[in-house]
Formats: structure tokens, sequence, C-alpha cells
């Protein structure tokens, strides 16, 4: 028969506890509240009472990172290390602080050893895989990277910053269609009060790509009610609508790409080509010639001069243009030189 205690009899094992071991179990509420200065007080305290406690230096070091004092997280983070053997959150946290100042060989080194000792104690962690699928992606490991962020979706399925990574692994292989599908999934998921207008921006550009200008339009204009001082927003509007054939609003918007930065001749090309095809050939050429000024080694604006140098019946400046957009790469040059110029 084993041995027991009447019910008065059964000792307080909380009195067992030592010390900086309670001090450390108390903090841990706090920190899952967000109460990071009641915390620090608490794990401060637990230091104390045993200076090689491990666990209470890395976990002051999370609080700091979550405090933002990214230097003071370090330094406790290496304090901990000192003193730990084989700890999968100071190795997640030390190749987390890594990734972020951009140091990736240290943040890599950090991350294995967490995915090692993760493989080894059976665990899962979505934030390790997203983390991971980031160097990845920054190493232009992009299958690999993809395959990361989805074990970070598979285990936490409403992971925007995993979705936002995959838009953005298909957005760099070209892949505009997947990259929609992924864009199409996250954006209306997105609180108003925490909207990521770059998601916007990257589903404008892959619309584009597939040519549907209105719905590409529609996003932009998302942009420049969110951000009226984003230039790259401005001159996509105005792309756009030259692709609709509304060239006097495309002017208009071209107008205030401008107004934010008068030196980008990407802007002037655009608007030399509205102003061209809106009938107003000596203006469009005006923009096209500032475009070139600015650039001289810009091929598009030298097919756009071209085109309305042919409209105002000045073939021989025209086939100047496009042999010298040819020699700057334009595959487009070469068909209108043959088509135009009768090349010999």
């Amino acid at each position: 028969m084993g041995f027991c205690f009447s019910q008065d009899e059964i000792p307080d094992t909380s009195a067992m506890v030592e010390p900086h071991i309670k001090l450390y179990r108390e903090a841990l509420p706090h920190i899952d509240s967000g109460r990071y200065d009641k915390a620090l007080e608490l794990l401060k305290k637990s230091v104390k009472q045993k200076k090689d406690f491990a666990d209470a230096y890395i976990k002051t070091g999370y609080v700091h990172y979550k405090k933002g004092n990214k230097k003071e997280a370090m330094k406790w983070l290496d304090k901990g290390e000192k003193l730990s053997y084989r700890n999968y959150e100071l190795y997640k946290m030390k190749g987390i602080l890594f990734f972020e100042d951009k140091k990736y060989p240290q943040s890599k080194q950090y991350f294995d050893s967490a995915y090692a000792l993760a493989y080894d104690e059976k665990r899962d962690d979505a934030e390790l895989y997203y983390f991971r699928a980031r160097l990845m992606f920054i190493g232009k490991a992009y299958k690999e990277a993809l395959s990361s962020a989805d074990a970070a979706l598979d285990l936490k399925p409403d992971y925007m910053e995993a979705r936002k990574l995959k838009a953005e692994i298909r957005f760099e292989q070209k892949e505009w269609k997947y990259c929609l599908l992924e864009l199409d999934s996250l954006i209306p998921k997105m609180k108003e009060t925490e909207k990521d207008y770059e998601m916007y921006r990257m589903r404008a550009k892959c619309k584009y790509e597939l040519k549907d200008y209105r719905g590409s339009l529609k996003d932009w204009n998302v942009m420049t009610d969110a951000l009226p001082k984003d230039e790259e927003s401005w001159i996509m509007k105005g792309a756009c609508k030259i692709q609709l054939n509304d060239f006097s609003s495309a002017i208009a918007d071209l107008d205030e790409a401008i107004k934010l930065n008068s030196k980008n001749p990407v802007s002037y090309c655009y608007r030399g080509l509205a102003k061209g095809s809106n009938k107003m050939i000596a203006e469009g050429l005006k923009d096209l010639d500032y475009a070139i000024k600015l650039k001289f080694d810009y091929a598009s604006a030298y097919v756009n001069r071209a085109a309305l140098r042919m409209a105002a019946k000045d073939k021989q400046g025209a086939c100047e243009d496009l042999q010298k957009a040819e020699t700057l790469g334009s595959e487009n040059a070469v068909k209108l030189f043959d088509k135009y110029c009768k090349r010999q």
C-alpha cells in the first residue's frame, strides 16, 4: 500500500519552489498580457536571487525586444547564451534580432540551430518557418522559401506575414496569376487600421502585367487616396489611362507626379506619349526631349519620340530614334524600324 497524506496533511508544494523560479513564473503572465515593465521588475528580482538563471536572462531579452530595445535585448540574450545549453527560445530570438539588423549569415546560423533543436524536441513553430522563408527569399532560393512559408501557413492559416511573403515570392518569379491569387485572398482580410498598401501596389502591378488596366487603375486609386505623395502611384495611374485611351486624365495624373518630382524621366516619357496621343504633338515632343535629356539611354523615350516624329512627318528623325533605341536593347524598336524605315 502506497504512502498518502490526509487532506489536512497535504504539503504546500508552492512553498518548495525556489524563489527565483517563483518570480520567473510570476513574470510570465505579465509578458503574455503585454505588461512588460512589471515583467521586467520580477525578472530582475529573479536574476538577483540566482545570478546564473539562464531562462530569466533569455526571457528578459525577449521582453526588451518586445519593448523595441534591440540593443538591450541582445545584451541579455548574450548573457543567457553563456549560461545555457541548446535553448530554443534563445536561438530563435537571436536569429530574429540578427535578421532585423540585416546580419543574415548570423541570423541563418541561429535559425538553423533553432530548427535543428525544434526537430529534436518535436516542436512546430510557424514564426520560425516564416523567418527561415524570409532568409531563403533574400537569398533568392524561391522554391525553398515558398515551401517554408507554406509550412508556416499550415500551422497558422491566418498568418498574414507568411501570406504576404508568398505573394512577394510569386511576384519576384513573375508568376503574376499566382501572385494575384495570394493578394486577392490577403487584402480583404486586412483590418482597416492595419492596411499594408504595399500589397495594393503589388496587386496593381500584377494586374498591369496581366493587361487588366482597369483593375490596376482601381488599386492605384486606392494608393493615391491613402498616400497622395506616392510618386509611382500617379505615374502608374497615368500609364493605365494611356492604355485605356483616357489621355487627358492621364496627363493630369502625370502632372501630379511631376509636381512631386520634376526630375524623373519616366513621368515625362509617359506624359509625352499621352500628349502625343491626345494630338498635342509639339508639347509631347518637348516632354520626350526632356525625358531623354534627363536619361540619355532611355530606350522607351526614343521609341515614343519616334512615334510622335512619325506623326509629325519627320520620318528621318523617327528612324534615327528607332536606331538609337535598338542599340539600347529595345526589341520593339527593331520591329518598328523594319516596318517603317525599310532596313537595308
